[in-house]
């Protein structure tokens, strides 16, 4: 059930995979891992369809929701390692319209790190609009915030996107996903896109999402308990939820299985949460970070640039994310609770709410990517890539 091309110093890596391919957990996935510059791990396997009659194949892509941000990290670092963004500089400075209703002062680095208060949309948005990004962008530039910006992290799951992406369109000229394309996917040989092209549609895995309603998670009895009853983490759990920042940021009105298969979401760029790709491009975009930045003559991004985004620069409780203390760097996760990214190990990347995760490690020149198209429920979310994780991590 299995493909690829697996080091045999981490073939129990390798029966991971395989068994969660087997036993049904996973429908179809891809897994890539690359170490001190090479790629030992690249693996695929399973369906791409919910019918099971497409087996995934080495070019298969797949919509890997929130691991976008990452990719839209690394191309923000590299404008501000070029001097044309600066993450102190009011967001005004570079998109005008967007000062007003009490966002002037927001900074770069605010938006970057999930503090800008704008984690959501204040009036209702349009499915069938996906591929319209002014109309996005308009909304959120005339809204007021949903808070102090500065104040709180309050995870922004979709308007990130829309938010990074027009300050890269508005100091760079083009859009986030031909900016990524131009500078850094060809340079590399990347197969990863933010926006897809209509030949890219056939080789698309479809997700199958869980039938958990979008909603708390059963936690949501904690708000009606005392907080003298309650230790901090607790507690924050309860402000978070009490707060109503999730359904902000995830409106119930909006349900993914509808939307993120169709022609209308694929085609479109969304750099908060469609971007589409393999395992091993992934792994291979974080395994050069991991390893100076530079590789075959092209430069990626500095060392000292590298540092500064992977750096934690928000610090939750999280009101969106449960009071979780997720920690940021610059559009990074640094340091995420129920998947392998970890700050004291010196791990960055993003996680999605699909499972996927992808990240690099900095202690040991490690890029991994995980890649499925099988949402599971919230307790079961992340347990392939943090097994798989463990693992490897117990070889080295």
């Amino acid at each position: 059930m299995i493909s690829g091309d697996c080091d045999s110093r981490f073939t129990k890596v390798a029966d991971v995979f395989r068994r969660a391919i087997n036993s049904g957990h996973e429908l179809g996935a891809t897994l890539a891992i690359e170490y001190d510059g090479q790629m030992v791990v690249n693996l695929w396997g399973g369906h791409r369809d919910r019918h099971r009659k497409h087996v995934w194949a080495e070019d298969t892509i797949v919509n890997v929701f929130s691991v976008t941000k990452g990719v839209v990290a690394i191309c923000t670092a590299r404008l501000v390692e070029e001097g044309k963004l600066d993450l102190e500089q009011t967001v005004a400075h570079y998109w005008p319209e967007y000062g007003c209703e009490g966002k002037g002062a927001t900074t770069v680095m605010e938006l970057l790190c999930h503090r800008g208060a704008m984690h959501g949309f204040r009036e209702s948005i349009l499915a069938d609009r996906w591929q319209d990004w002014d109309f996005f962008t308009k909304l959120l530039e005339r809204q007021s915030p949903f808070g102090v910006p500065g104040a709180k992290q309050s995870y922004h799951a979709l308007t990130f996107g829309w938010l990074v992406g027009e300050l890269i369109k508005r100091v760079d000229g083009r859009s986030v996903g031909n900016y990524f394309r131009d500078e850094v996917a060809t340079p590399l040989h990347l197969d990863f896109k933010i926006g897809l092209d209509v030949s890219d549609m056939a080789r698309c895995a479809d997700k199958v999402m869980s039938t958990t309603p979008n909603t708390l998670l059963g936690i949501d009895f904690i708000r009606y308990l005392p907080d003298l009853l309650l230790p901090k983490t607790l507690k924050n759990i309860k402000d978070a939820l009490c707060s109503g920042d999730f359904y902000v940021a995830f409106p119930p009105n909006l349900d993914p299985a509808t939307i993120i298969n169709s022609d209308s979401w694929r085609l479109a760029e969304i750099p908060s949460a469609n971007g589409h790709g393999t395992a091993a491009s992934l792994a291979t975009l974080y395994g050069i970070i991991c390893n100076g930045g530079k590789r075959n003559g092209f430069r990626l991004l500095a060392p000292e640039t590298i540092n500064l985004a992977t750096k934690i620069h928000s610090n939750g409780p999280d009101t969106v994310l449960f009071g979780l203390p997720f920690k940021f760097g610059l559009g990074f996760m640094v340091d995420s609770p129920t998947t392998p990214i970890s700050h004291a190990k010196r791990r960055f990347g993003h996680s999605g709410i699909g499972g996927e995760t992808a990240f690099g490690d900095l202690k040991n020149g490690v890029g991994f990517a995980f890649l499925s198209n099988q949402q599971h429920r919230p307790k079961e979310l992340f347990k392939t890539v943090n097994q798989l994780a463990r693992a490897f991590y117990r070889l080295l």
